[in-house]
């Protein structure tokens, strides 16, 4: 019974393997994408698949995908390029939270 359970394993393993999947991205994304996954030990391909292998066991994207405004965006590229303001204390982070008001 246990050899059954995984030659049926190593079938679905191997069955799951021979299915090409294309997509066309920008290839600077791409670049940018494929350095932080070799930074991880991954390849582009490797995520693909663990993406796809979770979507269809849970049914639903690992993550929520959301719209960012046009605020939330222009804050994003600052934090980015290491734009965003420094404080020295606390009561100078929350000063300049307050200047706001």
């Amino acid at each position: 019974m246990h050899y059954n359970v995984i030659h049926e394993t190593n079938r679905r393993t191997i069955m799951a393997a021979n299915q090409l999947v294309q997509t066309r991205i920008d290839g600077a994304i791409k670049e940018e994408a494929a350095a932080v996954l070799a930074a991880m030990g991954l390849t582009v391909s490797d995520a693909v698949r663990l993406l796809l292998t979770k979507v269809a066991q849970d049914k639903a994207l690992p993550f929520e995908p959301l719209i960012p405004n046009a605020t939330t965006i222009e804050a994003m590229k600052e934090a980015r390029k290491g734009k965003l303001p420094r404080f020295a204390t606390v009561n100078d982070l929350m000063a300049d939270l307050h200047a706001a008001d």
